[in-house]
């Protein structure tokens, strides 16, 4: 509030007597006097016995008229400028619960909870190998408050499905990478295999009684499968398709399958306790909790690199302030050596790269994967 000169605070009434004053200058005039009105040179009368509003009773009303304008503007300010995210943040991960995705997804939320304040929930929306999940974020509202969390089946979907339920280029923006982890080939222990030839072997003498667990069609451990079948000669090696890599490894405990091909972190637990075995693993390198287990380029199955990595995206109008704020606190948890310590001992390495470096290897993963898919001869669907 100012201070005027003789030290008195200046209202709103202060403030907007003036105006009234000069709108309307016979204000207080005596019960009888006339009004002129600009309306066609017309006088106007007030009513004897109900004398005119004096310039205090108006003043006061435009104190009220002012503080009723003012509120609400107020108000709208508070809310548009109001700090994102000022209500929880929807992660939407496209897989079931259990999977790779839904581990990361649910640690990192923790981690942003813990270190934001702010409220962060993971909800799953898996089926149609992802798309349902994808396509669900891609239609929401791009206000900050739904962001999806991708795999690779978000660049492999754009080729192997004719349709799709978003545009792959033009529906998103990268917001962080998260975490990326090598897939797997993995059995029970009491499977007599113990490499990838041997059960190459098996399935090739009894073609009829062995067949594979996946997640959902289009992602890396799908496509591995699919690889491994062509360079093989296994048709009859059949892919039993699940809608996420928690509900596959599942199936392999439960007898199902003799194979999953999925990601490491759902299998992890179950291979530390010696339940099952890792025949091999896809990545570049071997994994340092399993030295023993060879790649499958050591397995001799050169050019054989497949990972599932994770990442946060967000729909393509999300203001970038609010996209900026994601990104600026995603990072600020990865790059924590207790959050690098949950994904690891989950199975995964920690991927602290921002949007631009997400958005990149997405869009070149796009161009990847339908070269692996053409040259494979897989089905489109």
């Amino acid at each position: 509030m100012a201070k005027g000169a003789a030290g008195r605070g200046i209202t709103a009434s202060d403030a907007i007597a003036p105006i009234f004053a000069k709108a309307y200058p016979n204000i207080g005039m005596g019960a009888n006097e006339k009004i002129l009105l600009s309306n066609k040179g017309r006088t106007m009368k007030k009513a004897h016995g109900n004398p005119m509003l004096s310039r205090r009773r108006i003043i006061k009303g435009a104190g009220v008229l002012a503080a009723g304008i003012a509120a609400p503007a107020f108000l709208h300010i508070r809310s548009a400028y109001a700090a994102y995210p000022e209500r929880p943040v929807k992660i939407v991960v496209a897989n079931t619960p259990g999977g790779p995705s839904d581990i990361v997804g649910r640690i990192t939320a923790a981690a942003l909870e813990q270190a934001t304040g702010k409220t962060f929930i993971i909800e799953n929306r898996g089926g149609a190998g992802s798309n349902i999940g994808m396509g669900y974020v891609a239609r929401s509202d791009p206000d900050g408050y739904t962001i999806l969390l991708a795999t690779n089946a978000y660049s492999v979907n754009a080729t192997l499905y004719n349709t799709i339920p978003y545009d792959p280029l033009k529906d998103f923006v990268g917001v962080s990478e998260l975490a990326t982890s090598p897939n797997t080939f993995v059995v029970k222990s009491d499977l007599s295999a113990k490499t990838v030839k041997e059960f190459v072997a098996l399935t090739r003498a009894n073609p009829e009684k062995f067949n594979c667990a996946t997640p959902p069609i289009g992602t890396t451990p799908q496509i591995q499968l699919e690889v491994l079948k062509l360079r093989e000669n296994l048709p009859k090696l059949e892919d039993v398709v699940f809608k996420g890599g928690g509900d596959a490894i599942q199936a392999l405990l439960s007898g199902t399958t003799q194979l999953s091909s999925g990601s490491l972190p759902p299998a992890a637990q179950h291979i530390k306790a010696g339940t099952l075995r890792c025949l091999a693993v896809t990545g570049e390198t071997r994994w340092p909790d399993m030295p023993d287990v060879p790649t499958m380029a050591e397995a001799g199955y050169p050019d054989f690199v497949f990972a599932t990595d994770t990442v946060l995206m967000a729909p393509a109008k999300t203001p970038p302030e609010n996209v900026k704020w994601l990104e600026q606190e995603t990072l600020k948890v990865l790059s924590t050596p207790e959050m690098k310590e949950k994904l690891y001992k989950a199975g995964f390495q920690v991927r602290p790269k921002g949007a631009d470096a997400a958005w990149a290897r997405v869009s070149k993963e796009i161009a990847m994967f339908k070269d692996i898919i053409d040259k494979s001869g897989m089905k489109k669907l």
